[in-house]
């Protein structure tokens, strides 16, 4: 009996202590269910008895699993574009390296196009390493450093020199404003990827872009550093992009005669003799012989002029250089007229240098020299005078089915920029780049009386433009200054000897 009721005791303990550990687990889960959760935690895991239940749930892992979905896609676009540009590429280098070998009578080995992605892949990888990315290079002057242009979602602010480049620009230019949209919106993608942010993470988008810089090592590629704004406050995102350039490539190599390409200069001209008289010393220097006068009646039209010029040659398809009569022109030039045009493919408009006045210039010598010394390329006698469209070359051909020059512009100036854009909105290749034989003569410029007080300052700084370096101008400007301490150093000099 004893060993009975010992057994019965043992085993009403034990009873006990499961109820007593059920009882805790169900206090545990009761307290569990039932306890409030901090914000993120409710955000972050919905309760299965609260309001939103297992709706709330669904929700979190549908969006969650739509990111995932959303960057899958991307990156499977962004796979599909890489390998048919890859393909594409490689394509175009055998077929330079099959062209080149068949021209010189050599064998190639034909590597299948799986090895020539890789190397390609290498290669734009080697790219990378090469530019000055992740550490700096040794320079050997302050001159050697590529700068960078910082730019906004509004505007670029660039270290470009010419008189029309300002320090800051809305890019007009397609080519830059895709270029720097397309690295924005690539690092865009990269920030808002599922595997850069938890699932409650807010997406990144073009108003949390703060600032960028970028600079082309041309040799290498483009370097990007865009900065956006962190989550919290002095937190911030920095993304490191960089655009490779790939190998140089092969795509024509021609041999061109142009000795019977002939050039009619066409020069419209009104009330200047003393300015043809010098355009016509320049003319004979250049070895032309043949020149015809057409004369006008009525009020001037520099466009009119030009249009009667160009359609009064009645030979075959003549190239036309489109001149001024303060222009000067080397026999050089007229060459680069010819390898920069190609009828139906071609036109050319160079950016001439303009010279300052020479008075200024050569203020302190004791003569101005003679003119074809002074037709000298540098920051100290002229500038590059990139707003002017009037100096071009182009055929024939080409002008006429463009439709010419509008002759309803009266006076001097506008129907260049007309032209122009006429071209620039066909097929046409335009070409425009600065050349070192042409050269816009100084001549100066007069502000007439009848002008308003607005445009009389506008012509005076237009003048002021055209009359020297800022550097020549300050030194006018302060000359008083720089006589009066040129007086003290004699006088000190002066009193030490006696």
């Amino acid at each position: 009996m004893m060993m009975v009721r010992r057994g019965l005791l043992a085993w009403i303990s034990r009873v006990v202590v499961l109820l007593v550990l059920l009882c805790c687990a169900i206090s545990v889960l009761y307290m569990l269910a039932c306890t409030p959760k901090g914000d993120e935690e409710q955000l972050a895991l919905p309760r299965a008895n609260s309001p939103t239940g297992k709706e709330g749930y669904q929700a979190v892992l549908q969006e969650w699993e739509e990111q995932h979905r959303n960057y899958v896609s991307s990156l499977k676009r962004q796979i599909a574009q890489l390998k048919e540009e890859l393909q594409e590429r490689s394509e175009q280098l055998r077929n330079g390296q099959y062209q080149a070998s068949d021209a010189a009578g050599l064998g190639l080995d034909r590597s299948p196009p799986e090895k020539t992605q890789a190397d390609l892949l290498a290669f734009l990888n080697s790219q990378v390493d090469k530019a000055e990315v992740h550490a700096g290079v040794k320079l050997a002057t302050e001159y050697a450093a590529v700068p960078f242009d910082s730019f906004t979602l509004q505007k670029v602010y660039q270290l470009e020199t010419g008189l029309t480049r300002h320090p800051e620009e809305k890019p007009v230019r397609k080519d830059k404003r895709d270029e720097l949209v397309e690295a924005i919106e690539s690092a865009l993608e990269t920030l808002n990827s599922p595997a850069e942010n938890s699932p409650n993470h807010r997406p990144y988008t073009a108003s949390d872009f703060i600032e960028g810089i970028y600079r082309t090592e041309r040799d290498k590629g483009t370097l990007y550093e865009l900065t956006f704004k962190g989550d919290h406050k002095h937190e911030f995102k920095r993304l490191v992009l960089f655009r490779p350039f790939g190998p140089i490539m092969k795509v024509k190599n021609e041999k061109l005669n142009m000795a019977n390409t002939l050039i009619n200069v066409i020069v419209p001209l009104a009330k200047r003799v003393d300015k043809f008289r010098q355009f016509m010393q320049n003319f004979r220097a250049a070895n032309f012989r043949n020149f015809t006068f057409i004369q006008l009646n009525g009020e001037f039209s520099r466009g009119k002029g030009l249009d009667i010029g160009a359609r009064f040659w009645k030979g075959s398809n003549v190239l036309l250089f489109f001149c001024d009569v303060d222009i000067y022109f080397t026999s050089e030039f007229l060459n680069t007229c010819r390898l920069n045009t190609q009828p139906g493919k071609k036109v050319f408009y160079p950016v001439l240098f303009s010279q300052y006045n020479p008075g200024i210039i050569y203020g302190h010598h004791d003569a101005v020299p003679p003119l074809e010394q002074q037709l000298v390329i540098k920051k100290e006698t002229g500038f590059w005078r990139d707003f002017g469209f009037g100096m071009t070359c182009q055929y024939r051909s080409d002008f006429i089915n463009i439709g010419g020059f509008d002759l309803d512009i009266k006076g001097w100036g506008g129907e260049d920029v007309h032209l122009y854009r006429k071209y620039l909105h066909s097929n046409l290749i335009v070409v425009r780049t600065p050349v070192r034989g042409l050269f816009h003569l100084w001549h100066e410029k007069r502000c007439m009386d009848e002008l308003t007080p607005e445009q009389y300052k506008m012509c005076m700084q237009s003048k002021a433009m055209n009359e020297a370096s800022h550097g020549q101008l300050g030194m006018l400007v302060f000359r008083h200054e720089i006589e009066a301490h040129l007086r003290k150093q004699k006088q000190k000099t002066s009193s030490k000897k006696t």
